[in-house]
């Protein structure tokens, strides 16, 4: 063999060696991440903001996981949409969240006002394209969290500029 193929092998061996370490290093991550998300539940996943919980019942909603939507309501609340969804089938609950939300263009979380030890308001503010209507939630702490016990009625809020005006 010349210098020349004895450097070009070596190369290649390098580079092979190389690639079985990057997947294997990728693989390890995948496991370990795999194992991290069914886990359960920590002190610090509960220990979560109810602005988080009114975020992740909008995601839940917008994707339709019918699932991680109720697991943000707790109480009565929490009964009539589980009855709701036993009224109908949980493709079409899912479809019924995904449609009312597909005219959400945002929203936005006003700050949390403590209520008591265990409970607090927030007003979240519905952005459509056309309008904003605005909603008081009233949340709950529990052992897995914060949780929506609670809704008033959505009042419609003035706004001097509709959303997507262009600006001049």
């Amino acid at each position: 063999m010349t210098k020349k193929r004895k450097a070009q092998a070596v190369t290649l061996a390098v580079l092979l060696a190389a690639l079985g370490i990057a997947l294997a290093r990728k693989s390890d991550l995948s496991i370990l991440r795999e194992a991290r998300s069914t886990e359960a539940p920590t002190e610090a996943n509960a220990a979560q903001d109810p602005q988080d919980t009114i975020y992740a019942m909008m995601g839940a909603a917008r994707a339709g996981d019918v699932k991680a939507y109720l697991a943000c309501y707790t109480g009565p609340m929490e009964a009539a949409l589980r009855q709701a969804l036993a009224e109908a089938t949980e493709p079409g609950f899912a479809k019924y969240l995904r449609d009312s939300n597909a005219t959400i263009k945002g929203i936005a979380v006003s700050d949390l006002q403590p209520i008591a030890d265990l409970e607090a308001k927030v007003r979240v503010e519905y952005v459509y394209q056309d309008r904003n209507e605005a909603q008081t939630m009233y949340l709950e702490k529990g052992p897995n969290g914060w949780k929506i016990s609670r809704t008033d009625a959505d009042e419609p809020v003035k706004t001097p500029v509709k959303y997507g005006t262009p600006v001049r």
